[in-house]
């Protein structure tokens, strides 16, 4: 019988770090279910003691999910640890996740302290967690660059003091498969007691061996991989859980491991993080990318024609990819469109099936065919999307080749759900079409934010796709991350800054 690896998931956690991949509240919950669906064993649902609405997020999360274990991530501090237990402690399956470093170079510079004063800090914390539950993890941050024969030091004392996850983490990418792969068998054959407990591996991509790394520590005995959707996470990101699965899973001979992931809701999984933090997927992405399974050498298509394992070793199917049959449109009823939202991983109640029913007749009303990407950018746009304090009313864009600069005039509402709510407008010229539109939004608002990021995609195919528009903008040393879909690129740039601004708004008053 193969043995059991254990998939621990920190998209809401690392993943959220990756710039631009802020979510809010909803956005993490909805992703946090789909993870449930998805099979992972632990969600990492975020940093409790970073912030009130970090600690908020997590506590949420723990009551939203039930087959699935819920993790907070803390120092070894015990005023992080007490505020990681409040956090996820109504979960199903709580677990604490401790984190101390033990590299010679992160406990010199970082810490200040000695090998003999981390060993027994770290193992403070692991009792004092453990003293709440007996999931506890901890992590020996920057292993892969720190002493083997003190990682042995470290794990034997954490594991004595209750941890029954250690986590052994190549922390800023820096390890190569084949010592990694020694590392972790030097602790597999060294530590005493290491059958009490689960070696972790979480790796991350600078060097891009993310992914390499933690199938060679599998290979070595690790039984728990830590990784992220689409990758996403730190700098160059994390090992993506899609390419780790489904290595495992096509190489079932080379690693006898089995997952306890539902590989047909991978790809509804990368679509629905995609669609949430406004980051397309790269065509040329492993397992889930458009040209993933696309055959353009005519050597290749013939292979494919006769056999398609000549040049595919996994079908689309596999991994939840099927053919986007063409059946919502302008003559869908309310049915179809509940049921397509149902295949699409959603449950809508009555009130937002006819929201989304009447986002897709007017949609259907200025486009050809209506995808599924479409059908789940209305969703997230119209059905999720809360009631701002700013909002677009109307607006009419001028743009020319002439001696007129490009100008904007824009109606906008303000004031929350229950407030009385004030109409403004103004027109202002702008270097172009979109500029003209942002200078139009910053005067009504009264915030003209530094924009550090702006990116318009395609959510389908077509010059009549949807466009989808992401910006991240700074001000007073606050960061907000917006996201918006529409037909028209420049209505949806305007949507992404309103909504970009509104959450600036909610972050400094968080602050």
């Amino acid at each position: 019988m193969a043995d059991r690896v254990y998939v621990f998931d920190t998209t809401l956690r690392d993943g959220e770090q990756s710039p631009g991949a802020t979510m809010n509240l909803d956005e993490k919950i909805r992703m946090a279910r789909q993870l449930e669906t998805l099979g992972v064993d632990i969600i990492e649902a975020g940093f409790p003691i970073a912030s009130q609405g970090d600690f908020e997020a997590v506590q949420a999360i723990a009551k939203a999910v039930s087959d699935v274990q819920v993790a907070g991530l803390c120092r070894a501090v015990t005023g992080d640890i007490d505020r990681c237990w409040e956090a996820v402690r109504e979960a199903r399956n709580p677990r604490i996740h401790t984190f101390l470093a033990t590299s010679d170079i992160h406990m010199k510079y970082k810490l200040g302290k000695t090998a003999d004063e981390v060993l027994v800090m770290a193992e403070k914390a692991v009792r004092h967690a453990a003293s709440y539950t007996d999931n506890v993890e901890f992590s020996a941050e920057d292993a892969s660059r720190s002493d083997w024969d003190f990682l042995v030091k470290v794990t034997e004392a954490v594991i004595e003091a209750g941890a029954r996850v250690v986590n052994i983490p190549d922390t800023v990418g820096y390890t190569q498969p084949f010592e990694y792969h020694e590392l972790i068998k030097y602790l597999m054959e060294n530590v005493r007691g290491v059958d009490r407990a689960i070696i972790s591996v979480h790796c991350h991509n600078d060097l891009g061996s993310a992914v390499a790394n933690s199938l060679a520590a599998i290979r070595a005995g690790a039984r728990q991989v830590e990784c992220t959707v689409l990758g996403i996470g730190e700098r160059a990101g994390n090992a993506a859980l899609e390419d780790l699965v489904m290595a495992l899973n096509t190489r079932k001979e080379l690693y006898n491991v089995e997952t306890g992931i539902v590989t047909e809701q991978i790809f509804p999984s990368c679509r629905r993080l995609s669609q949430i933090i406004g980051m397309p997927i790269p065509p040329n992405k492993a397992i889930v990318g458009a040209n993933a399974f696309a055959h353009e050498s005519g050597v290749h298509q013939d292979g494919v024609f006769k056999n398609r394992l000549t040049y595919e070793i996994m079908t689309p199917a596999s991994i939840g990819r099927t053919s986007n049959d063409i059946v919502i449109g302008k003559h869908s009823g309310s049915h179809a469109v509940r049921k397509k939202a149902e295949e699409l991983g959603y449950a809508l109640d009555n009130d937002q099936v006819q929201v989304l029913f009447k986002a897709v007749k007017d949609l259907a009303d200025k486009k050809e065919q209506v995808f599924d990407e479409d059908v789940e950018a209305l969703i997230l746009e119209k059905v999720y999307r809360r009631l701002d304090r700013f909002r677009l009313v109307d607006m009419s864009v001028f743009s020319g080749t002439g001696n007129v600069p490009p100008h904007s005039a824009m109606v906008m509402e303000f004031g929350r759900e229950g407030e009385e709510v004030e109409v403004r407008r103004t027109s202002e010229f702008g270097e172009g079409s979109v500029d003209a539109v942002f200078k139009s939004i910053y005067s009504l608002v009264g915030t003209a934010p530094k924009l550090e990021h702006y990116s318009v995609n395609a959510v389908t195919e077509g010059s009549d796709a949807l466009a989808g528009v992401a910006v991240r903008i700074e001000h007073d040393g606050v960061k907000a991350v917006g996201r918006a879909n529409d037909g028209d690129v420049i209505r949806a740039s305007a949507l992404a800054m309103i909504n970009a601004l509104n959450r600036l708004e909610k972050a400094k008053e968080e602050k």
